[in-house]
């Protein structure tokens, strides 16, 4: 067998399905997790979903195990969750089971910070009292008040926040470093969502799934016209405010590209990313009658609608008219937003529970049409 027919045999391996996605923010972790729902449901798992009303894991306090909805009753036997949460081990482990695959993705600082600062403009009081990013980054320290560090935890150093770390920590070498070694020891993988494709095709390959379990549709971008233009000043200026991001980032997109290299390598790779483009689109031919994503006020089913927040405008999806039940479902399934499809997942798993109020149409009014 030529190496590349065995490295896509199916004999070899059994898709995993005990999966923790740690989602981060702003760093296409809503398109992973749609990703994630899909897969949970093709299989029938049981994802940890969030108690009662709340739409994350108890996020932005430290994440402990009652506050995933039925842990009482269902133990350790979830086998998904993705979820918004602030990363604790300990109390992970007590939801999932002992073989769990654990994951989670990183985005460069520099965009990363742009974007935190138009989603979360209206939120955060470092945010708020700055003119724009850019006057923001040139005095950082005038905006932001560590009294305030619970508002202003988008403001610096998200990624290490939401890994469970102090994000105003000093960056002392030592600490960075041991920080780091206990990412390493607590995440099987860690993609880069500046590389979202190739983040695809290697979790595809570590995790044992199909081609069709990694395709997405972006969701939760937002339109161009709310991006503004980082200076270089800006740009070097977000690598020392948030610095410790910028070391998690620079390590961890060194062990990704090693990865690929030692597990498929870029050919292999290249050759996958096209697969999942042409996949892609010829979906996106079959499901939307616009071939990208539209503004807020263009979407047509009010049930689609994304959730909205700060300065961003959130794109989302029409669909076409007069798809079949099947294709239908399958295409709502990829443009469905995170509340909306955490919502729903919750009444399938929580029959008898108040179903979580999305404060929009329900895009299946009984579970029967599902």
């Amino acid at each position: 067998k030529s190496h590349e027919e065995l490295l896509i045999s199916p004999t070899l391996c059994h898709a995993k399905t005990n999966v923790m996605f740690l989602k981060t923010h702003k760093t296409a972790s809503s398109t992973v997790l749609n990703i994630m729902f899909r897969f949970a449901e093709r299989y029938n798992l049981t994802v940890a979903l969030p108690a009662d009303q709340l739409f994350h894991l108890g996020y932005p306090r430290t994440f402990v195990a009652h506050f995933v909805e039925g842990f009482e009753t269902i133990g350790q036997n979830y086998n998904i969750m993705c979820n918004h949460l602030r990363f604790n081990p300990s109390e992970v482990k007590k939801v999932m089971a002992a073989n769990t695959f654990y994951f989670s993705i990183l985005r460069n600082p520099i965009p990363l910070l742009e974007s935190s600062y138009i989603y979360y403009k209206d939120s955060v009081p470092a945010f708020r009292s700055s003119k724009n990013v850019n006057k923001f980054l040139e005095s950082p320290t005038k905006y932001y008040h560590p009294a305030d560090y619970r508002k202003n935890i988008y403001a610096r150093n998200i990624m290490w926040f939401d890994f469970g770390y102090d994000n105003n920590a000093e960056d002392d070498t030592n600490y960075t470093q041991a920080v780091l070694e206990e990412i390493e020891q607590n995440f099987h993988l860690i993609l880069i969502a500046d590389y979202f494709d190739e983040s695809m095709i290697l979790l595809k390959h570590t995790l044992c799934w199909d081609l069709d379990d990694v395709i997405y549709f972006k969701l939760n971008s937002r339109s161009q016209d709310t991006v503004q233009m980082l200076t270089p000043e800006s740009e070097e200026q977000i690598k020392a405010w948030c610095s410790l991001d910028w070391k998690l980032y620079l390590h961890f997109n060194q062990s990704f590209w090693r990865r690929i290299e030692q597990t498929i390598g870029l050919e292999v790779l290249e050759k996958e990313v096209d697969h999942l483009r042409i996949r892609q689109k010829e979906l996106m031919e079959t499901c939307l009658s616009e071939q990208e994503a539209v503004r807020k006020d263009h979407i047509r089913n009010k049930a689609l609608l994304p959730f909205q927040s700060g300065a961003a405008n959130i794109l989302g999806y029409n669909l076409k008219q007069d798809l079949d039940n099947t294709t239908l479902r399958t295409c709502q399934k990829m443009v469905i937003p995170e509340l909306q499809y955490t919502s729903y997942l919750y009444a399938v798993q929580h029959p008898h529970k108040k179903r979580k109020d999305v404060g929009l149409p329900l895009l299946w009014t009984s579970l029967q049409e599902k």
